[in-house]
């Protein structure tokens, strides 16, 4: 940890996540003077966000942490919530970037030839600076939630640890993305009455044709295909597959936790005199789950048919249940309902950044972490470049990119400098 800060470093990271300390671990590489800030502390949401029986998504082997990749004895297994911390924490150690805790950055322009921040700590100047503070900055909570009756208790998805914590009573959960699924399986599992009000998060199959399909996705090569292949794009804004690694890993089939007596709707679409309000749209939305399911199979039985490989045999999945209507309402306290939990994701924070790097939906414009504005990186956003740019898998690969985009920067100038002294 660095004891003071300087007044001005060649480099200012902003963020001390897992792409911070990536983006860390190779500006040291490159011998570049830095300093990160990070506004909480190091691994933050790892640490204080996760509930209790959570567990990575993706198999162990996927850990690829710079210089860091997953070194236990069950590379195809999931690791919970110690295990991810133990190893994250070991990654920190090695890094040991110059980091500031509890220092938010306030403010980031550019003045002259140089970036000035504004920081809890005091002011800086940098030669070049890479935001590394990705989506998830701050909770994102529909302001319809504040027209819930008064005794619901409402909690998102960041401050969600287990069953224990909320009162007795039904509980609804907005939103069937991953946490959103994951969530409802844990309070399912602890017997709690569930109510899940479905969005058009796609869902993926754990296991098909005798391996994780993490694992054949990977051999036909989607985890290197980038966002600039044709149609690839748009998958920045996607929202992640639902399933789980829970329990060595298994499907997560909505239909089915309806069969066991969980509640289904439609999108929420409001909330109104202690009732709230869904879109028809429950079907349509399970259909489409399914139907991506289905394809991904599909683009499996394609590479094991081409390939030639031997493997146990596949088929589509088939819809265990269906919805006998479209729930238009639901009066929470005739139900029972007593909490719910927002699982609507996340907005990023960038209201400091004073740089025109945006485009019209307040995104930053860039190419593989490379903004147009001389000097100024992203870093840690999904589909930055490929699938796993956002996670273990490929946000150091994107930092060694960024960095050695930086470093060559750096060298030119220092050549052209040179060359006009000695001119």
């Amino acid at each position: 940890m660095p004891q003071n800060l300087k007044q001005h470093y060649s480099t200012a990271v902003i963020g001390g996540g897992q792409a911070g300390l990536s983006a860390s671990h190779y500006l040291k590489r490159h011998g570049i003077d830095h300093v990160v800030f990070e506004k909480k502390t190091v691994a933050h949401k790892w640490k204080n966000e996760r509930w209790d029986a959570f567990c990575l998504v993706t198999p162990n082997w996927q850990c690829q942490l710079p210089d860091h990749p997953y070194d236990g004895t069950d590379p195809h297994g999931f690791m919970v919530k110690d295990e991810i911390l133990a190893y994250v924490d070991r990654f920190v150690k090695k890094v040991d970037a110059p980091i500031f805790e509890q220092t938010g950055v306030t403010s980031l322009e550019k003045h002259g030839g140089l970036f000035r921040l504004e920081t809890s700590a005091g002011a800086v100047t940098a030669d070049a600076v890479v935001i590394a503070t990705s989506l998830y900055a701050d909770p994102a909570i529909p302001r319809a939630g504040e027209r819930l009756p008064e005794d619901i208790t409402q909690i998102h998805t960041a401050g969600y640890r287990n069953a224990g914590q909320l009162p007795d009573g039904g509980v609804i959960v907005v939103g069937s993305g991953q946490s959103g699924c994951q969530i409802a399986e844990d309070l399912h599992l602890a017997g709690r009455k569930v109510h899940l009000v479905t969005g058009n998060a796609p869902r993926c199959a754990r296991f098909y044709r005798g391996r994780d399909v993490v694992d054949w996705l990977s051999d036909i090569g989607q985890y290197d295909i980038t966002v600039e292949h044709d149609g690839m794009t748009k998958k920045k804004h996607d929202t992640n597959h639902y399933l789980t690694g829970r329990d060595r890993g298994r499907d997560i089939d909505l239909r089915k936790f309806a069969l066991e007596g969980m509640a289904l709707y439609g999108r929420m679409s409001g909330i109104a005199a202690g009732r709230m309000l869904f879109e028809p749209n429950l079907k349509a939305n399970l259909d489409g789950a399914d139907r991506v399911y289905n394809g991904i199979n599909a683009l499996i039985d394609r590479h094991i048919a081409e390939k030639g490989i031997d493997a146990p045999a596949g088929s589509p999945y088939v819809p265990v249940w269906e919805p006998e209507a479209e729930i238009a309402e639901l009066d929470l306290k005739a139900e029972g309902i007593t909490s719910v939990i927002w699982a609507t994701g996340f907005s990023p924070d960038w209201s400091f950044v004073g740089l025109p790097i945006f485009d019209g939906n307040a995104y930053p414009v860039h190419r593989r972490g490379v903004t147009a504005l001389d000097g100024v990186y992203v870093l840690g956003l999904p589909w930055l470049w490929t699938w796993g740019s956002g996670r273990f898998l490929s946000v150091g690969r994107d930092a060694e990119h960024v960095v050695g985009h930086l470093a060559a920067r750096r060298s030119a100038q220092t050549s052209s400098l040179k060359q006009s002294v000695s001119a």
